[in-house]
């Protein structure tokens, strides 16, 4: 069994409790244009250039067979993504690291043998594995293959999602791991569509089904300025989350400009937008609004 993913970070601890392992799943259904892992939406393996490696000695340029690469009157390398076979060749010859590959097929056991490197981690926080990306709920077999033998290992697993799945997929994988990290952005539907490019009908329903599955969910809510930071999709939002049993507490995540330079270095600057974050106080006011309503709000996480 094996999957695509775009990267595995250790030492995580702002996606469930305790030190964690995450594992960044590649594809994702929703084009979000406030994305802060851009090379997370494509389902297939991506070239990333970074300027600020490059020694433009234009090794890379030689390198390549196709002539995707080349230079401009600077130095600086531009590639031409419809000729790049993504044979690996420029990066083998660069010095700088600074060419990559954005996505790469893992096994389930790979992932795991990661795993079990920080067992003596998660036994001492409480950690454990979390399934992020881009949508685990993308690849579904895969993501259940993963979380069942991890559950076998004795790890704790979470599974942070967009909720954007059949709900047969949802259900059933949701139902197999220890925490769910539920994204909520927008509540409106023809809004959610607008700057998502999916419906959040299904979102909202495979929400619902949380607790007949008796999971506990953390919502994370990203704040963004301009977007969904409005008193009537914040009052939307609460009204919504009141009364559900699963809801364990509600993560406010104000949105920051990291995923911008990630969409340079992909040359996918026209596919999405660049926000300023909310200011201090903004992000008070909103932790402030749903703690007024009785939930446990955490910053970040």
């Amino acid at each position: 069994m094996k999957g695509i993913i775009f990267d595995i970070k250790r030492y995580a601890i702002h996606d469930g409790p305790g030190i964690r392992l995450n594992v960044f799943f590649k594809g994702c259904p929703l084009h979000c244009l406030w994305c802060h892992n851009p090379e997370g939406v494509s389902f297939e393996p991506e070239l990333m250039l970074m300027p600020n490696r490059c020694a433009r000695c234009g090794d890379c340029v030689k390198a390549c067979r196709y002539q995707a690469l080349s230079q401009n009157g600077n130095g600086e390398v531009r590639a031409d993504r419809s000729r790049c076979t993504l044979c690996g060749d420029c990066l083998r010859a660069c010095q700088r690291e600074a060419i990559d590959i954005a996505g790469r097929k893992v096994t389930v056991e790979q992932i795991v043998n990661e795993a079990e490197k920080e067992r003596v981690f998660f036994d001492q926080s409480g950690g454990g594995v979390t399934l992020t990306g881009g949508e685990p709920l993308a690849q579904p077999e895969f993501a259940g293959a993963l979380i069942d033998s991890l559950k076998s290992r004795g790890f704790h697993v979470a599974l942070d999602t967009s909720g954007y799945a059949p709900s047969e997929v949802f259900q059933r994988l949701a139902s197999r791991v220890d925490l769910v990290l539920f994204d909520l952005k927008i509540m409106d539907d023809p809004l959610h569509k607008k700057y998502t490019g999916v419906s959040s009908r299904v979102i909202l329903e495979n929400f619902r089904s949380l607790d007949q599955l008796g999971k506990p969910v953390w919502v994370r809510f990203p704040l963004i300025p301009g977007i969904n930071d409005d008193r009537e999709n914040l009052e939307a939002m609460a009204s919504f989350l009141s009364g559900k049993k699963s809801v364990e507490q509600v993560n406010v995540l104000p949105y920051h400009k990291g995923g911008v330079e990630k969409i340079r270095r992909l040359g996918r600057e026209g596919e999405f937008a660049v926000f300023e974050p909310p200011s201090e106080e903004k992000v008070l006011a909103v932790i402030d609004f749903f703690a007024r309503r009785g939930f446990k709000v955490k910053r970040g996480g």
